[in-house]
């Protein structure tokens, strides 16, 4: 042992209780903001998107998205709306970063919102932490219908479809798309999603609202590759050994890119019909597929930028592309709700912004025309659920150059109403 005298024994504890004092004492990484500065702000919003990976186009898309709703917002001149102050996250799509994120939004930053999330399994860790703050947690581009059941807290409240919306109109599609198969004989389906909740829950979705409906159905197979998979040529094999006449599939993002991608390159398309009535038509795969991406695969997405052909949507898609040189995927309009709808409801409250209580009530009677409302109908909170209420729209991928460098797009719309879907589940309840 080398010995060490008195004093520089002292120089040494002294550096060390320097070092540990400086590290404690260091601020946070400062957070992104968008919007009102710290001091002039009536609402901290904080939101949490991954950034990166294969998710990260959507959280990157819902960035802009927030952008422009701030923007629209001042663009209306009310001197009632709030002045919003959004804090941005990086969840990386993993759990412990939100969780870690979502505690210093509300904790350090007196966040009073938070909003976002991809990840439904994400979500759900986000949304007990916002309970346990009484914090608004507004859901912007998760969808598993856990959220608005089991999960539910009073200041939860979702502005896009669930997958129990989703599947339901997806189920009622079936039915009527496939009308003269299943008068002669039921119609064979194989699924694959991703192992995790999502994948789950939109799998027992779609079951329940097919049973409720009385299709004639019979199940060829169910895979659940893992997030992220880097090689589906297993699972494609294995759908074509299973010649169903309808393979369903919820893989998103990057996943439902990389899977097409695969596919296109094998007999999958060629032997079965092919379906993904959750985010399979969002924007970003037409656009990285380009001329690859195969004609009549049945998809729907939480936003089309063809769809509806309303001055507000073609507003939300031009603006949106002028600012970034490329169309948005869906998770932008999504994230542009989200934060239209906390300004609105901070409104309608009465300009009261630290009456919490008011804003939850107003969130519930909450109506709010979206880029995604055809003409005549707006969008609307289910004051029970607090999830909101939109038209669902599946369409057939056909050839459509518009929206480079896309080369095909959905066509042939099937439209479906809330009143719709919510009567296959009101019926027998």
């Amino acid at each position: 042992m080398i010995p060490i005298s008195h004093d520089r024994f002292i120089s040494i504890l002294v550096g060390i209780c320097l070092v540990v004092l400086v590290t404690f004492a260091m601020p946070s990484k400062a957070l992104e903001s968008l919007g009102a500065s710290e001091d002039t702000a009536d609402i901290i919003v904080g939101c949490l998107y991954p950034m990166s990976g294969r998710a990260g186009v959507l959280g990157r898309d819902s960035v802009v998205g927030i952008r422009l709703a701030l923007q629209y917002i001042e663009q209306q001149g009310l001197a009632t709306l709030p002045r919003l102050r959004v804090l941005l996250g990086d969840t990386k799509s993993k759990r412990s970063t939100a969780v870690t994120i979502a505690k210093r939004f509300v904790e350090e930053e007196q966040a009073s919102f938070l909003c976002g999330v991809v990840n439904s399994s994400v979500a759900i860790q986000v949304t007990e932490i916002a309970a346990s703050a009484n914090a608004f947690f507004v859901g912007t581009d998760h969808a598993s219908s856990r959220l608005t059941d089991e999960f539910f807290h009073d200041r939860y409240f979702r502005v896009t479809n669930d997958t129990r919306q989703s599947m339901t109109a997806g189920a009622l599609f079936i039915r009527d798309y496939f009308d003269d198969h299943l008068k002669k004989k039921p119609l064979r389906i194989s699924y694959l999603g991703p192992d995790y909740e999502y994948g789950y829950q939109v799998w027992a979705d779609f079951r329940e609202a097919l049973d409720r409906l009385g299709v004639n159905y019979e199940i060829a197979g169910a895979l659940w590759p893992r997030l992220s998979e880097p090689d589906y040529s297993h699972y494609i094999n294995e759908l074509i050994r299973q010649e169903p006449d309808l393979v369903v599939n919820s893989l998103w993002g990057g996943d439902f890119v990389a899977f097409v991608t695969q596919a296109t390159d094998t007999r999958l398309f060629d032997v079965s019909r092919f379906a993904n009535f959750e985010k399979g038509g969002d924007y970003e795969i037409f656009a990285h597929l380009g001329d690859r991406m195969p004609l009549g695969l049945l998809l729907a997405s939480r936003h089309h930028n063809n769809w509806p052909e309303t001055d507000f949507n073609r507003w939300f898609v031009q603006e949106f592309q002028r600012q970034t040189g490329y169309y948005p995927s869906s998770g932008a309009q999504g994230a542009f709700t989200g934060i239209l709808a906390i300004a609105e409801a901070a409104r309608q409250a009465g300009g009261n912004y630290k009456d919490l209580e008011g804003i939850e009530r107003a969130f519930e009677q909450l109506s709010l025309t979206t880029p995604e409302d055809p003409p005549g109908f707006q969008s609307s909170m289910d004051p029970v659920t607090h999830q909101i209420r939109q038209v669902m729209a599946i369409g057939e991928t056909v050839k459509d150059p518009r929206y480079p460098p896309a080369k095909v797009m959905l066509g042939n719309w099937r439209i479906y109403y809330p009143t719709d879907y919510e009567q296959v589940h009101s019926a027998t309840e």
